[in-house]
C-alpha cells in the first residue's frame, strides 16, 4: 500500500446516498464515496455488484433514481449539457480494454483529446510538446508513429493512459487497469500509476477485483457489497476484518 501524497484532506469527489435500479434489480441501494485530493481509492465489489454503473453515474452517463453527486464542488444534477462536458475535461478516464482508435497512429490518438477540448486549451498549432510530454509520462517516448496493433497489451495500456494525462485531469477513474495483462506487466502498470500520482498528485478512483493491485496502489479501499459501501478502510485494516462478507475478497 502507498501512503497518500498529500496533507490536503478536501473531498474532491462525494457521492451521497446513491441509488440506480434497472427494472426491479436493484444496484446501487444508497451507496456513498468521498475521494480526497492526492488519493487512490480502490473500490472492489463481484461482478455485477455496480461499481461500472457507480462510475458511469459519477460522469453522468447514468441518471441515478436519487441521491447526490458533486465532483470539484458541483452538483452533477445540476450542470447543462456545456457545464457537464466541460467538467468531463477534469476527469480522466482509463478504460479496460484501453480503447485506443485502431485507424490513428498513436500520435493521432494522443492528438484527438485535445482537437476536441479547444475551449480548455485553445487551438494548437504544434502538439508535439505535449504529445511528448505525456508519452515520456508513461516511458513510451518512441512509438510516437506506431499503430495501436504494433504496440504489447500493456504497451496499448500506457498508451492509453498517456492520452488521459494529455489533458491533465485532476481526477483519473481505472476500470480493471490489470485486467488481461500478464503479471509481470500488471505489476509495471501499476508502478505507473503510483508515479502519476506522485508525479500530479490526482485524485484516483480504481475499480479492480486484483487482490495484488489493491495492495499496492490503494491509499483506502471500499467494498460495495449489496448496493453500498459495505466497509471502508486500509487495505491492511480490512484485510484484518474478522466480518465473513470481508474475508472473502481476501481469500
Amino acid at each position: 500500500m502507498i501512503e497518500l501524497n498529500s496533507t490536503n484532506t478536501k473531498a474532491i469527489v462525494v457521492i451521497k446516498d446513491l441509488k440506480k435500479s434497472f427494472g426491479e434489480n436493484c444496484v446501487l441501494d444508497g451507496f456513498n464515496l468521498e475521494l480526497f485530493q492526492g488519493e487512490n481509492l480502490v473500490v472492489m465489489g463481484k461482478s455485477g455488484s455496480g461499481k461500472s454503473v457507480m462510475i458511469k453515474c459519477l460522469i453522468g452517463l447514468e441518471e441515478p433514481d436519487s441521491g447526490s453527486i458533486e465532483v470539484m464542488g458541483k452538483d452533477i444534477k445540476q450542470l447543462s449539457r456545456e457545464a457537464l462536458d466541460e467538467l468531463r475535461t477534469e476527469v480522466g478516464f482509463l478504460f479496460q480494454g484501453s480503447a485506443l482508435y485502431d485507424s490513428m497512429s498513436v500520435r493521432e490518438n494522443l492528438e484527438f483529446p485535445l482537437r476536441r477540448h479547444t475551449k480548455k486549451f485553445g487551438v494548437i498549432k504544434d502538439t508535439t510538446p505535449l504529445v511528448m510530454e505525456a508519452l515520456e509520462s508513461v516511458g513510451l517516448a518512441n512509438t510516437m508513429n506506431l499503430m495501436p496493433n504494433e504496440l504489447s497489451g500493456g504497451m496499448k495500456r500506457r498508451i492509453a493512459l498517456a492520452r488521459t494525462l494529455i489533458l491533465k485531469p485532476k481526477i483519473i477513474l481505472y476500470d480493471e487497469p490489470t485486467t488481461g495483462l500478464d503479471p509481470i506487466t500488471s505489476k509495471e502498470i501499476l508502478m505507473l500509476m503510483v508515479s502519476v500520482q506522485k508525479k500530479y498528485n490526482t485524485s484516483s478512483i480504481i475499480i479492480t477485483h486484483d487482490v495484488d493491485c489493491a495492495r499496492m496502489i490503494s491509499n483506502r479501499m471500499i467494498l460495495l457489497i449489496d448496493g453500498i459501501n459495505y466497509a471502508e478502510g486500509t487495505f491492511e485494516a480490512l484485510l484484518s476484518s474478522k466480518d465473513p462478507k470481508v474475508q472473502a475478497f481476501f481469500k
